[in-house]
């Protein structure tokens, strides 16, 4: 099954969700924000792509934190980072079963579903 992981009013994951109801495609929606995300599946992003491709470090929720909790961040602070605030997960990301795309652009998803 393949699934899309995001937060439901993020404008990227309306782009998302078109371009797989527009192209046919089958999935389920996973909003980390309201249904949470397991650390086990975090740590498996992590592991795929590095924490600093999972990890949002540009959006609001990122630079309202402390200082001491922007510094020496390391895969375990940013799984811990990532559960105490979802909206700090990079979005979408979408689970083909075979890979995970971390962000959308409209060409991975083509080259996803070829």
């Amino acid at each position: 099954m393949i699934t899309l992981y995001g937060i439901k009013a993020c404008d990227t994951m309306k782009k998302a969700r078109t371009w797989l109801d527009e192209h046919g495609v089958n999935y389920q929606f996973h909003d980390y924000k309201k249904v949470g995300i397991d650390a086990e599946r975090l740590r498996a992003w992590c592991d795929e792509h590095g924490w600093e491709k999972i990890l949002n470090r540009q959006g609001t929720t990122f630079r309202k934190l402390d200082d001491a909790d922007k510094q020496n961040i390391d895969t375990d602070k940013a799984v811990a980072l990532m559960q105490a605030h979802p909206s700090m997960i990079k979005r979408p990301v979408l689970d083909t079963g075979d890979q995970r795309l971390v962000g959308f652009k409209p060409e991975w998803y083509a080259t996803a579903f070829d």
